[in-house]
């Protein structure tokens, strides 16, 4: 797996498995006399509810919670596969720097041990072909254009960790990691040779025949051949990319003096859509439309004339959107786990409704749906807030305030190059006014039948958007929110293609041009939730026409 991976198969949910909470972003550390689980904004109500007394949940980012307890001289052992190289590095110069403390790379994860027997097989399902017509590019083509970069990054080839990067520079999916597209393995590209490190058993014949002057290695003999390779780049004095996600374990088998890591430059070319991709996208999101406005008539007729407000749950309804999706052409399935959540669990930032703990359907709160389907042609992300009753006044001023914003970035026009740091205000001005705001990203990335969460463009508040200027043909989704402890939920989240508009001027000379949001997204926004007189003219024009997701 790559370092840093969002998603994982099941042998690799350690966190989880120790810990209880299972949120996208954490940090557990474990020492001779306490648990802390160090996590963001978004997850600290569903962490508290999660974890049991012998963890201390750290909020990060904000006062009154260290983010380092440990005393000088602790050495702080780790699973190097785990770890990227450069969060290795910060970490063991941080620890040197204390006392003679240091990080350690230990063998065999500890949290393996525990588990045993119990933990869950690697997945061994086969790969599979994503045939041109949907990638819209040959994986010969794919390899020679990242070649063609290697001598202004002045390396003699690249270490590639990431698995979505994998993926797409093979034209090969899998089903390794639950609703993402893709299978565990490494690959090696140098100007000589290409290798992909993967078990054997996961290759038919027929792709075996698509990686026709490819080499292919098992999985695990990476770290021996780099080994191995460290000798002849020490001889050359030449080097080897690695993306920042490649793990401290790789790096180490390579020779930190023999790896440059920087940002991967598949990721870049990954997010860069072509015309086949960028079609695909609308084409499935029409599909997707269909399916989520099915999905929520179904709801309303249940809730409202089947009495499904007194027997169904979370849970209940949160396997529908998927059922309603596959009944569309080329779906394979959704995207994430789908967020179905009411009133107060609808305040729980990103939380998936668990049997057990989930609440019944009440037309009188707040509904949060956010969910994605995975198509051949596409990869699709969609939150809607509905009210199947009578909203409050306050309910509907938050909400028109989010729906402010998101038409604010929506209706955005700004030069190539722009970052999503800059543009982050425009999408939390409306709440700001009013001393509001929500501890989560403003959009991200989406792949094309590949992660549904894809960097390196994002809008948000992290200080690596700033180097990742939005250009055409990336994909972004615009999704603001508000989130009142103990009382309800509010997002509103569209896909959106990065193109160029129509401008009367361009004061860049032709360097980049403009570029704006094109939303793709094909699913209806609840009207009786919004304060017209909130709305200015423009606003009530975004809602009118024709192309709006209304």
């Amino acid at each position: 797996m790559s370092a840093n991976s969002e998603y994982v198969a099941p042998c690799d949910e350690r966190r989880p498995f120790i810990s209880g909470f299972d949120g996208s972003a954490g940090c557990a550390v474990i020492t001779l006399n306490a648990a802390s689980m160090f996590t963001d904004g978004q997850y600290f109500l569903q962490a508290r509810q999660q974890m049991d007394d012998n963890w201390t949940l750290m909020k990060r980012r904000l006062p009154g919670y260290p983010t380092d307890h440990l005393p000088a001289g602790t050495h702080v052992g780790i699973d190097p596969t785990l770890l990227s190289s450069a969060e290795g590095t910060s970490l063991k110069k941080t620890l040197n720097a204390r006392g003679n403390g240091d990080l350690v790379a230990i063998e065999e994860n500890l949290v393996d041990i525990v588990w045993g027997s119990q933990r869950p097989p690697r997945p061994q399902d086969k790969v599979f072909i994503h045939d041109a017509k949907y990638a819209g590019e040959s994986h010969a083509d794919k390899i020679t254009r990242v070649r063609a970069g290697f001598e202004s990054l002045d390396t003699d080839g690249l270490v590639v960790a990431a698995l979505d990067e994998i993926a797409w520079l093979f034209n090969l999916r899998g089903s390794d990691i639950d609703y993402n597209p893709v299978f565990f393995a490494y690959a090696l590209v140098t100007k000589a040779d290409v290798t992909l490190y993967i078990d054997e058993a996961k290759l038919d014949s027929n792709v075996r025949s698509h990686l026709q002057g490819i080499k292919t290695r098992p999985y695990s003999a990476i770290f021996g051949e780099l080994g191995e390779l460290s000798t002849t780049l020490v001889q050359s004095k030449r080097k080897l990319l690695a993306g920042q996600n490649a793990s401290w374990a790789l790096v180490k088998a390579l020779g930190e003096d023999n790896v440059k890591v920087n940002k991967s430059p598949i990721a870049m070319l990954k997010s860069l859509k072509n015309p086949t991709e960028l079609d695909g996208m609308r084409q499935c999101h029409i599909r997707d439309g269909a399916a989520m406005a099915n999905y929520f008539g179904w709801l309303e007729h249940e809730l409202l004339f089947n009495g499904g407000h007194l027997r169904l749950s979370e849970v209940d309804v949160a396997d529908k959107p998927e059922e309603l999706r596959r009944a569309q052409k080329h779906c394979v399935g959704p995207s994430f786990d789908t967020i179905s959540s009411v009133g107060p669990n609808s305040a729980i930032i990103h939380c998936s409704p668990k049997r057990g703990s989930d609440a019944l359907l009440d037309v009188n709160k707040m509904y949060v749906c956010d969910s994605g389907g995975q198509y051949l042609d596409g990869t699709t992300d969609v939150t809607r807030t509905y009210h199947f009753g009578t909203p409050s006044a306050w309910e509907r001023e938050c909400f028109t305030r989010v729906l402010k914003g998101h038409i604010a970035l929506d209706r955005a026009v700004f030069p190539s190059g722009t970052s999503g740091y800059a543009l982050d205000p425009l999408a939390r001005l409306p709440l700001w006014e009013l001393g509001l705001d929500y501890r989560h990203g403003t959009g991200h990335g989406v792949g094309s039948f590949l992660n549904v969460h894809e960097g390196p463009q994002g809008v948000g508040m992290r200080m690596n958007y700033l180097s990742a200027g939005f250009q055409h043909g990336m994909t972004i989704t615009n999704e603001p929110g508000y989130y009142e402890d103990g009382s309800f939920g509010i997002c509103i989240e569209n896909t959106c293609l990065v193109v160029k508009p129509e401008t009367k001027f361009d004061y860049t000379g032709g360097v980049g041009g403009y570029l704006t949001f094109e939303p793709v997204t094909m699913v209806p926004i609840q009207k009786k939730l919004i304060r017209s007189g909130l709305l200015n003219e423009d606003e009530k024009k975004w809602l009118k026409r024709e192309t709006s997701p209304i």
